[in-house]
C-alpha cells in the first residue's frame, strides 16, 4: 500500500546539487551549537538556585510555624494555671 506512494515521492525528489558526503556545519553550526550548550548550562544552574532558594523558604516556613504554634501551646498552657 506505501509502495507506490514512496515510488512517487521519491520519483519526484530531485537529485541533490552537492555532495552529502562533504557537507559540514562548519564554525557558523560549531558556534551555535556552542551558544544553545551555554544557555543550556546557564539555564540548569538557574533553575537549581531557584529550586535551592524554595527549598529552604519552606524550611524556614515550617520552623516559623512550629514555633508559633509552641508558643500558643505555651501561652495557653500559662493561662491555664491561673
Amino acid at each position: 500500500m506505501l509502495a507506490p506512494l514512496v515510488s512517487i515521492v521519491l520519483a519526484a525528489t530531485p537529485p541533490p546539487e552537492f555532495d552529502p558526503n562533504t557537507v559540514t556545519p562548519g564554525p557558523e553550526g560549531f558556534v551555535a551549537i556552542a551558544l544553545v550548550a551555554v544557555g543550556a548550562v546557564l539555564l540548569a544552574m538557574d533553575m537549581a538556585r531557584r529550586v535551592r532558594r524554595n527549598t529552604y523558604r519552606a524550611e524556614i516556613q515550617e520552623r516559623l510555624q512550629a514555633e508559633m504554634a509552641a508558643q500558643k501551646t505555651a501561652e495557653a498552657g500559662i493561662a491555664d494555671k491561673d
